[in-house]
């Protein structure tokens, strides 16, 4: 398997930002085409390996749940084909299915997280204190419980190669006022919702994401960048849900896993990482893919 995309290969258009996972291309004042790599990040690093065809998956399982989702918030989506921003014919096809074009939005500065059950830094946060990013906790709960209600745990949004942090409500509220905080909590619980009734029906449990909103030049609020995707939630297999110990995962939690057992320290350089792990990894985002969208 090999990555046939990187960001020189779209020469006619201005780079204007290069994300951990997404290259974003100037189209003209209110649009940007975006490229979805194969590059894959892990606590915030990019590593050296890339998922082949991962970038054409998540552009699929984002695309699927923009629509599904659309009722509830509109998103940066213009219908726009590649091929209408590519004078390249040949490149236009090649990006097609890896790429969008999109409104120019105000990105918030935030990551909308949201956690169905207790894993990860919720886990650790809960364990320390009872609660989860100021939210209160019952006592007692096991590891991956699920959780007696959806919560909203934003964080900060972090540059390449830095770490976001997690704040409570209320600096997020300080920071885009609270009119739009409320707003951005109660859209990404429903969206939560209503996509984890999608995946329980397809077998998959998703446990957490992430989303991230922009406002459009008429300040409408609008869901943006990746939607419920391997790299930006994690999911699991419903059939071999058990709590009280962290369950398999068709997310990058695979390549988490074995970067802990190797002891790096998470700090770049990200160390390369084994043939038969990509070859794992690429398997699972492809049938969580599958599983979500084909049956969709």
């Amino acid at each position: 398997m090999t990555s046939d995309y990187h960001a020189g290969l779209v020469s006619e258009l201005p780079l204007i930002h290069q994300g951990k996972v997404r290259d974003c291309f100037a189209v003209d004042d209110q649009h940007m085409l975006i490229v979805a790599s194969d590059r894959l990040s892990a606590f915030d690093v990019v590593l050296p390996d890339p998922i082949p065809g991962k970038g054409e998956m998540l552009t699929r399982i984002s695309n699927f749940w923009f629509g599904l989702t659309e009722h509830i918030i509109p998103n940066h989506l213009t219908g726009i084909a590649v091929s209408e921003v590519l004078s390249d014919r040949q490149l236009a096809e090649l990006l097609a299915p890896r790429a969008v074009v999109v409104k120019r939005l105000k990105p918030l500065p935030l990551e909308a997280i949201v956690r169905g059950y207790l894993i990860g830094s919720g886990w650790k946060d809960y364990q320390r204190s009872g609660e989860v990013c100021g939210i209160a906790l019952p006592p007692g709960l096991q590891l991956a419980d699920r959780l007696p209600e959806i919560i909203f745990t934003p964080s900060t949004k972090a540059a390449v190669g830095e770490h976001d942090v997690n704040v409570d409500f209320t600096a997020i509220s300080q920071s885009i006022g609270q009119d739009m905080a409320e707003r951005v909590r109660e859209v990404s619980i429903e969206i939560f919702r209503t996509a984890g009734d999608h995946a329980r029906e397809r077998g998959i449990i998703i446990a957490d994401t992430k989303f991230e909103f922009g406002l459009d030049a008429d300040g409408t609020l609008r869901l943006m960048d990746e939607v419920l995707t391997p790299d930006s939630s994690r999911f699991w297999p419903a059939d071999s849900y058990r709590p009280g110990s962290s369950p398999p995962s068709y997310d990058k939690q695979f390549v988490r896993d074995y970067l802990e057992r190797i002891g790096w320290d998470k700090t770049p350089p990200g160390p390369r990482i084994p043939g038969e792990v990509i070859e794992a990894t690429h398997e699972k985002y492809r049938e969580v893919c599958e599983r979500l969208v084909a049956s969709g």
